[in-house]
């Protein structure tokens, strides 16, 4: 026997270690995810697993886990997020709140400096986002959240 023969055998032999092994470290891996995705290769080691306890040879195995895990993800995957995220609050919160809210002009805005009080009640330091300043007393809307910062555009109506 030569040494490529050899090692053929020893990884025939083998090979289920290797399967437990990757099915391991793909759980601990989507532990830390949350993703679904390292499940689903789990998923299809598990299978190149059970190739391995009927006797595939190991190239045999290795095709079967990866069209099992790429099925996984593909068909299983989807609906199991969905699953996950269908009782979520759609509401925004935080800063995501904020971008589209109204105010009005407490100062005149300009790029450098301003501040304007949102419908919310919140004051904020503002910018605009042109170069035409907004005058103080005009209505805004807030276009986004830089840190502690709102840039707003004038809002005509």
């Amino acid at each position: 026997m030569n040494d490529f023969s050899v090692f053929i055998d020893i990884v025939e032999n083998w090979a289920w270690i290797g399967w437990l092994v990757l099915i391991a470290l793909f759980l601990v891996i989507e532990m830390l995810t949350l993703d679904f995705t390292f499940l689903m290769l789990s998923f299809g080691s598990a299978i190149g697993l059970v190739g391995d306890l009927i006797g595939l040879p190991a190239w045999a195995q290795i095709i079967i886990a990866a069209v099992a895990a790429a099925a996984f993800i593909l068909l299983l995957r989807p609906p199991l997020l969905r699953r996950l995220h269908r009782g979520e609050d759609p509401t925004k919160s935080n800063v995501e709140a904020l971008v589209g809210l109204r105010g009005i002009a407490l100062q005149d805005i300009t790029q450098i400096s301003g501040q304007a009080k949102l419908s919310n009640g919140d004051t904020w330091t503002a910018r605009t986002a042109t170069s035409m300043p907004i005058p103080q007393g005009s209505p805004v809307a807030v276009l986004a959240i830089n840190g502690a910062t709102a840039t707003v555009r004038p809002v005509n109506d």
